[in-house]
């Protein structure tokens, strides 16, 4: 089904370049260009081949890796696509190692502390940040800590690619809280409704009737019931990071596949749009696939049925023979 996901993907995003006004020769050549060299132009780039044609002879090529040329550039569509895809992909894995645990320490908060004044003022913040564009959320935060209120650090993250990206970190630093205020709330909502479901369960009741302590219930018996949630949770960022990222990129001209895919539709450059599509639709794609398995691996009653074990599961302190 994955795989057959993506292929959709690729024939989706095939006939959305195909509606683009416009064409690269006209981008290449400009206004003042002839028919004739348009023409001409046109034909050296196969732009003129029929649809069914393009799309058979692009697919063959992604699957192929064989991605070709840009046809704005003197970049291959490799170089172009996996130089963003590492930059990209280093803003979201610190933006990742940021939002979750936070999300996690601050839902099982507002679970601990339901219905009182911590759990409201954490319900307030995250529909002010849910309600928040992500756009919104990066120039409010160049105004506050880059130009008006504090020149704390650079506005736009203009990565040199002479030097490493480690060497320029502070460059990611807008970008990175940007995705972190924009992904928390989904996740923190998750959390915390499913430890408050987990907290009112029997057998948390029946563990605290044994006389278990409130932490060693917390930790030995909730939380873990918080890990298949914590694993989707996490599974959320990174697909809304997928799409999200894009336009944090723009926004603050960081040069990942977000904004490699911006500039690639500005100068209709066909390939490199399809092949950055397909490629984040593919992580989008695996990510789920990943979180599914993990979620089943930490969760016994979804890997074995009740009639495999010959038990019907009550509560992890009392189990009964069928």
């Amino acid at each position: 089904m994955g795989v057959l996901i993506v292929w959709l993907a690729s024939v989706l995003v095939f006939l959305a370049t195909q509606l683009l006004p416009g064409d690269a020769a006209r981008e290449l050549l400009g206004r003042e260009a002839t028919p004739e060299a348009l023409a001409l132009l046109r034909k050296q780039l196969h732009l003129d081949d029929p649809a069914l044609v393009q799309y058979g002879r692009w697919l063959r090529d992604l699957v192929t890796a064989h991605w070709g040329q840009s046809l704005t550039s003197q970049s291959s569509v490799a170089h172009i696509v996996l130089t963003g895809a590492e930059n990209t992909g280093l803003v979201m894995l610190f933006a990742t190692l940021i939002a979750t645990p936070l999300a996690l320490v601050l839902g099982v908060l507002g679970a601990l502390k339901s219905e009182g004044y911590v759990d409201h003022a954490l319900t307030v913040l995250t529909l002010i940040l849910v309600a928040l564009p992500a756009f919104v959320i990066a120039v409010a935060l160049i105004f506050l800590l880059a130009t008006t209120a504090f020149h704390i650090l650079p506005a736009a993250s203009l990565i040199n690619p002479s030097q490493s990206v480690f060497a320029q970190l502070k460059l990611l630093i807008l970008p990175v809280l940007t995705l972190v205020l924009a992904v928390v709330p989904y996740p923190l909502r998750m959390i915390r409704a499913s430890m408050v479901e987990v907290l009112q369960s029997d057998y948390i009741t029946l563990a605290r009737l044994h006389g278990l302590s409130r932490r060693r219930v917390i930790v030995r018996h909730a939380l873990p019931n918080a890990v298949a949630t914590t694993i989707q949770a996490t599974a959320l960022n990174l697909v809304f990071l997928a799409g999200g990222v894009v336009v944090v990129e723009t926004v603050f001209s960081y040069p990942g596949l977000g904004y490699a895919l911006v500039n690639a539709v500005d100068q209709r450059d066909i390939p490199v749009i399809q092949t950055s599509v397909v490629l984040l639709a593919t992580f989008y794609v695996a990510v789920n696939l990943i979180a599914d398995i993990l979620v089943i691996l930490v969760t016994p009653r979804l890997r074995v049925g009740a009639k495999q074990t010959g038990f019907r599961m009550r509560t992890p302190l009392e189990i009964e023979p069928v």
